[in-house]
């Protein structure tokens, strides 16, 4: 029988101080660098279905895991079951809310935006809007042309798509929004030109306009591709970014496989609710 570990770090992010274990596994081991500083149960009032609830509350699960109900969709993505992205959609759905406004701020084919629109609309609540963005005119043409297929007139006007660069996110967003979610996948547009990729200095200036404009309780996602030339410089920007906000207002954490090392980096970033 082949044989592993899995391997979870948990740090403070002003600290490096760091508690790890292993478990025996069979397949790909995975580093979950949990950069976190948390008081206890720090996401007490983050939505949290049923079913995960009662998943959640099985003794066999571990009770420092960052959000409750999620740990069956990590280990999916340990053992190959699960895409990055598909992680990464099921963590929007603990977090966002109907009738929120939430930020693609990566378009690119429009698989996200479609996704985060399905979260946030809902008949009996008013609100719900997807502000979507991407510097490519074919990332926005794939877009529309994927909301057009599959969302009536009603539905596509909650979606706002805008071809700028993701730097300039504020200048589109209406002023003292409360924005739930910003969301990234940074690298190249699938299908598309892979010469043209996100950049270190935009990204950290979006990383920057995130932080200023999401509301407590919101989350920063990034997919962060490195596969390509410039992509792990630009995860590094992420990860210097996301050690440097405050761990009484901030938890982030980062995924990353071991032995896959041009596999995508899933980073978190959760924004404390106000007391």
């Amino acid at each position: 029988m082949a044989a592993g570990f899995f391997k979870a770090e948990m740090s403070m992010l002003s600290s490096t101080l760091a508690r790890s274990y292993s478990i025996p596994f069979r397949k790909t081991p995975m580093s979950f660098d949990f950069r976190i500083a948390m008081r206890q149960n720090p996401f007490t009032r983050i939505r949290c279905s049923p079913v995960a609830a009662a998943f959640s509350s099985s003794p066999s699960h571990s009770p420092n895991f960052p959000i409750p109900g999620l740990e069956d969709v990590f280990v999916g993505y340990l053992f190959g079951r699960k895409k990055a992205t598909e992680v990464a959609h099921v963590v929007w759905e603990k977090v966002i809310q109907k009738g929120d406004m939430v930020i693609d701020a990566t378009c690119g084919n429009g698989n996200d935006t479609l996704a985060m629109l399905k979260m946030v609309m809902d008949d009996s609540v008013s609100g719900g809007y997807v502000y979507a963005m991407d510097i490519q005119k074919d990332a926005i043409q794939s877009t529309s042309s994927l909301l057009d297929l599959t969302l009536g007139s009603k539905e596509k006007d909650c979606v706002k798509l805008f071809n700028i660069c993701h730097s300039k996110m504020e200048e589109i967003v209406p002023q003292n929004s409360r924005v739930r979610m910003v969301a990234f996948n940074l690298g190249y547009l699938p299908g598309g030109n892979k010469s043209i990729i996100t950049v270190t200095d935009t990204t950290l200036l979006a990383l920057k306009a995130s932080e200023r404009i999401l509301m407590p309780g919101g989350l920063i996602s990034l997919v962060v591709y490195i596969g390509h030339p410039g992509g792990r410089e630009e995860l590094e920007v992420v990860e210097a970014f996301g050690s440097s906000l405050p761990v009484s207002d901030w938890v982030c954490c980062k995924f990353q496989m071991l032995n896959r090392p041009l596999a995508p980096v899933l980073v978190f970033m959760f924004k404390r609710e106000l007391k």
